[in-house]
């Protein structure tokens, strides 16, 4: 990271120091997934048990396992979680049921203002209702998905004219979706250093989001909608709208025509593996992956660039990811917990969470001059972060996701029906569970 990044923040900080620590120190546990931000959260937070007194115990659990290991801890009010890294769609669970501590009068007793922190990751992991001030959670890790792509294959002077050739443009960073999709179908099954090739990893994952996490990247570039923006819940017509079967379709094309074989179910961990090991030209995945590649030995060191998810006919947004660090309102322990984010709030703090490998969501931090050329990366999390959307954050969410991952899957992957009828269903799926609600 550039020194000016860390300098900015750290001058700009309020709290230096110690913190104030309760009558006794006290083991605090946090609970988060499992994957290498949490092991650079470990390594921050001893800077926490020093100056506090309090000793930090992790509970990481696999993406693949997390959301139901924990969303069954919190609805049975268990106490294994002091501090809770909840994903961004448990927001709105977390505050209507009485999961985590509403923190407004906390962070005005303490100086902490949301609008210290990137707009998106405020209204994706902090607040419920959205776009209201009402806060559960302090904005802890910015995540998008985002593109990685063989750098060093597209600047080979003889692939580089056969793709001018075939396309007649220069091989290069796509700016729309359907030139990403040439690219890929140009990689597919390509011989490059004795070794086969293929165009792209993308997301197909049923069993948990990450079908949905992928497709969603699509849909909304060709004018998916969740609901009319005119009147809550009214989604016919929207998340089924002649321009969100047109992204489906672009989606399965794109699976069908320019991904590795048996790739099927892949989420991740599995495009990581497939891009770091040179099976692949191009990586869909969250940009937490990032740090990881520039420090591999195969794709690292300058072999890869970083770009956003490219525009479709209505618009270029990208698929939030990232997290909200919450107080679990069953904790015994909340007031060192609270100690604990009012720590991770300083400027100075979020600046070494960067240089440590995590995204802070700080505007001190992602606005200082230097941070842009702090990573190869960086300029492309920021792009990314101005263009998100998020799934569904209704406290039904993972019944409204469950619908949307076998929909989705059962048309890309499996080959059933049409793009239309997969929507409407989900459309039909969508209105039970809103019913259900009391929501229709």
């Amino acid at each position: 990271m550039k020194s000016t990044v860390l300098k900015t923040a750290v001058a700009s900080a309020i709290v230096a120091g110690a913190l104030p620590t309760a009558a006794a120190a006290e083991d605090l546990t946090l609970c988060w997934a499992a994957w290498d931000p949490a092991n650079a959260l470990v390594e921050l937070s001893k800077d926490f048990e020093a100056k506090s007194g309090h000793n930090m115990s992790f509970e990481f659990v696999p993406w693949t396992s997390f959301a139901d290991r924990m969303l069954n801890e919190l609805n049975s009010g268990g106490q294994l979680c002091d501090l809770m890294i909840g994903d961004s769609q448990w927001i709105g669970g977390g505050a209507e049921n009485g999961h985590y501590v509403k923190l407004n009068d906390f962070f005005d007793a303490n100086s902490i203002d949301m609008g210290d922190f990137i707009p998106a990751t405020v209204t994706g992991y902090a607040e419920w209702p959205k776009n209201t001030p009402n806060y559960y959670a302090l904005p802890a890790f910015g995540d998008v998905v985002g593109w990685t792509y063989r750098k060093d294959w597209f600047e080979r002077p003889e692939i580089r004219a056969e793709y001018k050739e075939k396309y007649g443009r220069e091989l290069g960073v796509p700016e729309t979706l359907e030139e990403l999709k040439d690219i890929a179908q140009f990689f597919q099954g390509r011989e490059i250093d004795g070794n086969t090739v293929y165009g792209a990893a993308i997301y197909t994952e049923r069993g948990s989001e990450g079908i949905t996490m992928g497709v969603t990247n699509a849909l909304y570039n060709y004018g998916f909608q969740y609901e009319n923006p005119d009147q809550p819940y009214d989604i016919e017509g929207f998340v089924n709208s002649d321009g969100a079967v047109a992204g489906l379709e672009y989606y399965k094309e794109l699976y069908d025509t320019a991904t590795p074989p048996g790739s099927s179910n892949w989420y991740m961990g599995e495009n990581i593996d497939a891009y770091k090991s040179g099976q692949v030209a191009l990586q869909m995945n969250f940009a937490f992956i990032w740090p990881g590649v520039e420090a591999d030995a195969n794709v690292g060191g300058g072999k890869s660039g970083y770009f956003p998810n490219p525009a479709g006919p209505e618009g270029q947004y990208a698929q939030l990811g990232g997290q909200g660090i919450s107080v679990v309102a069953y904790s015994e322990k909340q007031d060192a917990a609270l100690e604990y984010i009012k720590w991770f709030a300083q400027p100075e703090i979020q600046a070494r969470w960067w240089e440590l490998g995590g995204y802070s969501a700080l505007r001190a931090v992602v606005e200082d001059p230097g941070f842009a050329s702090s990573q190869p990366y960086a300029q492309t999390f920021l792009d990314s972060m101005a263009i998100v959307k998020d799934f569904w954050a209704e406290p039904a969410y993972a019944d409204l996701l469950l619908s949307m991952q076998e929909r989705v899957h059962n048309y890309v992957v499996a080959g059933d029906g049409t793009a239309k009828e997969a929507l409407d269903d989900l459309v039909k799926d969508w209105i039970e569970v809103f019913e259900d609600e009391g929501k229709l």
